[in-house]
């Protein structure tokens, strides 16, 4: 996993699909989605902290 579209894909696995055309509302929806994804056991922890990882660094970009 290398980018927030590889994390789209990830979530997109299990039928989830966010677009608010709101980008960081986007990630913010997509950072919730992986931590219900892990806690019901669906992802491993390898996926849910990279995907973390990339989603906050991506966040890290629309907040001033």
């Amino acid at each position: 996993m290398n980018s927030v579209y590889d994390v789209m894909q990830l979530i997109k696995r299990f039928g989830i699909y966010v677009y608010t055309k709101d980008r960081l509302a986007d990630l913010e929806m997509m950072e919730e989605e992986i931590r219900e994804l892990y806690r019901m056991q669906m992802i491993d922890a390898k996926e849910f902290q990279m995907a973390l990882l990339l989603l906050r660094q991506e966040q890290s970009k629309y907040k001033h």
